[in-house]
């Protein structure tokens, strides 16, 4: 980082200010996250997932000890989620890949997510986590998601995310329910690329 960059951030963190939302917080709690919020704008990650993890805890009344380590864990997550798809990720898609590593999905899947798909990462994320939380083993989840991601639009990937729950919901089990949704989604997707390949042009 140059010095111009180093000062221009600096600037406009002081031009900034602390978040006037952190007054919610106690006493304890407000100077140590507001620090960690401060030092993540310095770097150019996003912060108001950071500042929302706070209120959320605030609204709890979770203790200042609870609300610090959240926050702060939230903030070296979105660290290794900016390591993992590059520099040029935006903030909705460290959002996203936060939570996916979160959830246990290793790095390198976020890295291959970005080498195979040209449009935003932020609904495949979503829906890996999504899986997961839903009872998918987390590589039974990645592998469906990989497999999906370079051809599938957002909506099919949407769609695919609520087939799962679906037929786990209907008693398959998760990763049997996955891979099936899977390979119907991507016999979809395919089908789908077919005809738009052989519809006519405008004259």
């Amino acid at each position: 980082m140059t010095l111009l960059v180093a000062a221009t951030l600096v600037a406009l963190q002081a031009a900034q200010g602390p978040d006037p939302r952190l007054e919610r917080l106690d006493s304890i709690s407000r100077p140590i996250v507001t620090a960690l919020v401060d030092s993540a704008r310095a770097v150019a990650l996003p912060t108001e997932p950071l500042v929302q993890r706070a209120l959320e805890g605030a609204t709890k009344r979770a203790t200042a000890e609870r609300i610090v380590a959240a926050v702060r864990r939230l903030a070296v997550d979105l660290g290794h989620a900016r390591d993992a798809l590059g520099a040029t990720a935006s903030p909705t898609e460290l959002t996203a890949a936060a939570a996916a590593l979160r959830a246990g999905a290793p790095p390198a899947t976020l890295t291959e997510l970005r080498r195979i798909r040209r449009e935003p990462l932020t609904v495949p994320l979503a829906v890996l986590t999504d899986l997961v939380a839903s009872g998918v083993p987390v590589d039974s989840a990645a592998a469906a998601v990989l497999s999906l991601a370079a051809k599938a639009r957002d909506a099919d990937l949407v769609e695919f995310r609520r087939a799962v729950e679906r037929d786990i919901a209907l008693g398959a089990p998760p990763a049997s329910a996955t891979a099936a949704a899977a390979a119907f989604a991507a016999a979809a997707v395919q089908v789908n690329a077919g005809a738009k390949q052989q519809r006519p042009g405008r004259p």
